[in-house]
């Protein structure tokens, strides 16, 4: 099989990750299927960033450790991944910066200098000799600086790729395939779309990483997907905004990280209460507190199960590729609205900020659900006790109605109450949503399935560790279980899933085993747990050997 792994590394500031989206672009115009991990710390220059862009015939989601080619742009980028190199790997690197270099090393100094380019199309350089040592044509390589560098840059850049196309040569070349050139995309994106296909009408956001590029391109975007992006001035009055736009009528989402979500829990308590639809998007990082803000965790599970005051029915969902993170956050929108809930997509910094090739003719969608829209007979009462638990909606502004959201215990129109009768009545019917819920549930592929049901060993994982485990698990002849749905936790299909499971292994990017936690409070065998709580997602590679040591 055709595959490509290709590392890049430098200093925050050089323009690492757009380096890499090219690199994968590159690819992808050849037909391959591409995946990109992209590691920085949280600062704005220096530091160490780097990107790793692999590529393959067959549909990927992971990284792998060893590099078919480095290109270092400091001697760091070198040291600090001496696993990556082997006997194969081809290193460019910058001359002008690297002392202890090996391989073919560019004066990017000079290059940039004496076709009077600015220094960030050194990255450029970088480009053009990739292509060269990978056999790709220039016409490739022009082709895609012209699609993703803009105009006023592009001859610049063009001649400084050409400069680095010449000063190497080729050591392997990529055959294209007869593919389609799919485009490449975040999480962060992916889930802007998905939303927006769900019926997105506003997105309220506070920046903090992984979500902030969410916020960033849906801004970018508003006006040709015809939505509202606002950004206030903290996470409180990002959740209220929300509430308010719902409340007027208007489908609301917002994104933020688990210290964000902290600031929300009572807004999402109200909206609980007064059944106020919203969806959040919450990337999860490692904490607690501001932890290490740029990295990636599986930590809030629990945060978000049982986040706010009381007791009332929620949706979370939990996708772990860019098809389920699309079709997933238009359902947890669309869901959100029919069953007046909140909704949460639960996603993380590998997820959110890792980019792949996304294929939306692939994408199996789910069935569009409308919420009930008051008929206009008799007199309206917000709160209607239904048998499914869901009221009809409508909203302010329509004649010979008034429209109440309280915060309090209520009546059937909205007015307060303490009366035991209607308070049993009120936790009652809100629970019976929950119910309804959970029943149209069963309907949707809320567990997904991966190998065979005979093969006597099952691998465990939610959320973005989801293709790790799918390789990993070919290695020993596995299959893989992943959840989809965590709230209300599809408990039928689970059972029915895991029949045959034999030797069980949960893989998690935590310390305490969260989906396992929750596996045990359904009643169901967790198996085994592995584990990784370093802030960086599992390699194929690395989590196979994991593997090796707890499965038969």
């Amino acid at each position: 099989m055709a595959e490509y792994s290709i590392l890049i590394g430098g200093k925050a500031g050089e323009g690492i990750n757009t380096a890499g989206l090219s690199i994968a672009g590159l690819f992808s115009r050849l037909g391959y299927r591409t995946y990109m991990y992209f590691d920085y710390p949280s600062l704005i220059r220096g530091g160490h960033n780097f990107a790793i862009i692999r590529a393959s015939e067959k549909a990927i989601g992971a990284h792998r450790t060893p590099a078919d080619v480095l290109l270092a742009f400091d001697q760091n980028s070198i040291e600090n991944h001496r696993e990556s190199i082997h006997g194969g790997t081809t290193v460019v690197h910058d001359a002008s910066q690297v002392v202890r270099g090996e391989g073919y090393g560019l004066p990017l100094d000079t290059i940039v200098k004496e076709e009077k380019a600015p220094p960030i199309t050194k990255n450029s350089a970088m480009l053009g000799a990739l292509a060269r040592v990978a056999g790709i044509g220039r016409d490739v390589l022009e082709d895609v600086l012209r699609e993703s560098v803009p105009a006023k840059h592009l001859e610049a850049n063009l001649r400084v790729a050409g400069r680095g196309y010449d000063a190497v040569e080729g050591v392997f070349t990529v055959e294209p395939l007869d593919g389609p050139a799919l485009p490449v995309l975040t999480g962060n994106e992916v889930a802007g779309l998905g939303l927006v296909h769900g019926g997105l009408d506003s997105y309220v956001a506070y920046p903090m990483t992984p979500t902030s590029s969410l916020l960033h391109f849906l801004a970018n975007r508003a006006e040709d997907l015809s939505i509202r992006v606002i950004h206030p001035e903290n996470e409180i009055s990002v959740i209220m905004m929300a509430l308010g736009l719902a409340y007027a009528g208007e489908r609301a989402a917002v994104g933020t990280a688990g210290g964000g979500f902290c600031l929300m829990t009572e807004g999402l308590s109200l909206a609980g209460m007064s059944e106020i639809p919203v969806t959040i998007v919450v990337g999860q990082r490692p904490g607690p507190s501001t932890g290490i803000p740029t990295y990636t965790a599986q930590t809030d599970l629990h945060f978000v199960l049982n986040a706010g005051q009381g007791e009332f029915p929620r949706l979370v969902v939990a996708p772990g590729d860019l098809a389920e993170t699309y079709s997933w956050s238009a359902t947890a929108l669309a869901l959100s609205w029919k069953y007046q809930v909140p909704s949460i997509i639960l996603t993380d910094k590998t997820l959110a900020e890792g980019a792949c090739s996304f294929d939306l003719g692939a994408v199996a969608m789910h069935p569009d659900r409308k919420p009930e829209i008051w008929d206009g007979t008799g007199e309206y009462r917000r709160y209607a006790r239904t048998k499914s638990g869901v009221s009809p909606l409508t909203f302010p502004g329509r004649a010979g109605t008034i429209v109440k959201a309280n915060s309090y215990a209520h009546d059937e129109a909205g007015f307060t109450t303490e009366a035991a009768g209607e308070v049993t009545a009120l936790q009652e019917k809100m629970l019976r949503k929950g119910e309804s819920l959970k029943e149209e549930l069963s309907t949707y592929p809320t567990v997904r399935t991966y190998g065979a049901r005979d093969a006597g060993r099952t691998i465990v994982c939610w959320g973005s560790e989801k293709w790790a485990c799918i390789e990993a698990a070919e290695e020993f002849g596995a299959r893989v279980v992943q959840p989809l749905v965590l709230a209300p936790f599809p408990a039928r299909a689970w059972k029915e899933a895991m029949i045959g499971a034999g030797n069980v292994v949960c893989v998690e990017n935590n310390a305490t085993g969260q989906l396992a936690r929750l596996l045990r409070q359904q009643g169901f065998d967790p198996g085994r747990s592995v584990l990784k709580y370093d802030g960086r997602p599992f390699a194929v590679d690395e989590l196979a050997a994991r593997l090796k040591e707890v499965i038969a």
